[in-house]
């Protein structure tokens, strides 16, 4: 599977499954993605000089194997409607 910066995909397993979103980072010698709005967890981060600190909802880590690239799907079914 070609999985690229800023591609949309749909998740297949997991606590998101169904959802679908954008890529924003690859981390490909763990083979895992980080996407828009999916796998949120909290994270507690203490106050600096530069943040207050506090509670902060991020986007974590997914396994691609947990994902399917939706981008393809449209271009497949647009070639078949051409024809």
């Amino acid at each position: 599977m070609i999985l690229k910066k800023g591609i949309q995909v749909k998740i297949i397993s997991g606590k998101d499954k169904g959802k679908t979103g954008e890529i924003l980072e690859i981390n490909r010698s763990l083979q895992k993605v980080k996407i828009k709005s999916i796998n949120l967890i909290k994270k507690h981060l203490k106050p600096t000089k530069e943040n207050k600190g506090g509670i902060i909802t991020k986007e974590s880590f997914i396994h691609q194997s947990n994902i399917k690239n939706i981008d393809v799907e449209k271009k497949i079914k647009k070639e078949k409607s051409k024809k």
